[in-house]
Order: C-alpha cells, then sequence, then structure tokens
C-alpha cells in the first residue's frame, strides 16, 4: 500500500541524513523532524537506527499527541519534545535535535553562548540561549514532554522565529526553522558559534560581547526590513 506521506516522510530522511554529514552526531545520536501543519502530523527519525541503514520508509509520521499514524518502528525517544514545540512555537515546520560537540559541551555547562563576534550576530542578535536545569521531580514525570516545557519556558520573553536555536542544560541543543532543511542550517550554525565562542574564550577568559551597533547592522543587513545580504 502506498504511503499518502511519502514526500514528508522523503524529506525527514533527507534531512536526517544531513547530520552525520555535517558531523552534528555519531552513531545513532539526534534526530529530525518534519512538520505537515495541515494535516498535524510530522515524520521523525526513528528510535536507535543508525544513519547508515536509515531508509525513507523507517521514518515515523506521528501526530501532534506523539501517537504513531504511519510507520512500524518506534519513533525517536525526543518525540514528545518535538510535539511540544511544534504545538508551541507557530510556524516552524522542521526541529532538529543533536548532541554536536561544542554546543553540548556549552549544553553542559549550562550556560548561554555569548555573543562575541558579527559572525554570531548574523544569525541572532542575542546569546544563544540556555535552559534552566531540570528539576527532580520533571524528571521523574514525562521527561521527553518536560524537555519541550523547559524550551518553551525558555522562550516565554523571546520570539522562536528570531531566536531558532536553544540549549537544554545538561543535555544538549534544539534547533528549528520553517522547514527541516532550515532548522538543519540552523543547527550547523549552532555548532560553529559554540565553537567559536569556545576558542574566543579560551583565548581571553575576558573578552566581551559585540558591541551594540555592530550587533544591529549585522542582523539587520540579513534580517531587517531592509535586508539587503543575499540574492
Amino acid at each position: 500500500m502506498k504511503s499518502s506521506y511519502g514526500e514528508l516522510r522523503e524529506q525527514a530522511w533527507q534531512a536526517n541524513m544531513e547530520i552525520p554529514r555535517r558531523g552534528l552526531a555519531i552513531y545513532t545520536f539526534g534526530n529530525v523532524s518534519a512538520f505537515d501543519a495541515e494535516r498535524a502530523v510530522f515524520a521523525i527519525k526513528p528510535s536507535g537506527v543508525a544513519y547508515e541503514s536509515l531508509t525513507a520508509a523507517d521514518i515515523v509520521v506521528v501526530d501532534l499527541d506523539a501517537k504513531v499514524v504511519e510507520g512500524t518502528l518506534r519513533p525517536s525517544s525526543d518525540t514528545k519534545t518535538h510535539a511540544a514545540l511544534y504545538r508551541a512555537f507557530q510556524g516552524i515546520g522542521g526541529i532538529v535535535h543533536t548532541h554536536s560537540t561544542y554546543a553540548t559541551a556549552w549544553a553542559q555547562a549550562c550556560m548561554p553562548i555569548p555573543l562575541y563576534g558579527t559572525t554570531h550576530a548574523d544569525h541572532l542578535a542575542e546569546d544563544v540561549p540556555c535552559t534552566a536545569l531540570m528539576t527532580a521531580d520533571a524528571v521523574r514525570g514525562d521527561y521527553e514532554a518536560e524537555t519541550g516545557m523547559q524550551i518553551i519556558d525558555c522562550f516565554r520573553t523571546r520570539d522562536p522565529r528570531q531566536i531558532p536555536m536553544v540549549l537544554v542544560a545538561g543535555h544538549g541543543p534544539f534547533t528549528w526553522g520553517k522547514t527541516a532543511d532550515k532548522a538543519v542550517y540552523h543547527a550547523v550554525v549552532l555548532e560553529e558559534l559554540a565553537k567559536m565562542a569556545s576558542i574566543t574564550r579560551a583565548l581571553d577568559p575576558h573578552a566581551g560581547r559585540l558591541p551594540d551597533y555592530l550587533v544591529r547592522k549585522h542582523f539587520e543587513r540579513k534580517h531587517g526590513k531592509n535586508a539587503y545580504y543575499g540574492q
């Protein structure tokens, strides 16, 4: 029987294959999902399947309650986190979770990534935020759903459209975008920003934030109403 979600599963598979290709995860670490807002479902990597053996047919489709709609494998253990973010953040069409080295190191330090330079400012106009550390009570509850709430709580006063990335304290990075491909792009950017910040801090532990006039210039020329970067 032909899948009614074939295109969505293909999108998710292609995006997932970028994770090892970009060096963002090893073995079975990490996952990408692709969202179909009209049908209120998303396609996500199955749990514990190595990238080298992953096929589009393995991708699992679930609804926003994280219940399987199509697929024979168990979906990613992070599925409820993805579902929580799709419910909370309007307009996103893809989510990525990795354990990329430098971004995860900042998450393990429970520290936001400082805005040190223009490369960072080209993508967002503030530090990459880090959530609060999950409480013991939350861990005893629905852990993956609580991870989603950690992120949502972190964005109570932030715009997820302007800041498409976050560090979950003690855990690792999540990114999102209008599409699954864009979410992967943000995951690659986040890892590079984390690496640059790590080197900057090693060179100068007292390095200061990039001045606001440079932050605004670099952010606005790519994302402002009069943006002129690119074609």
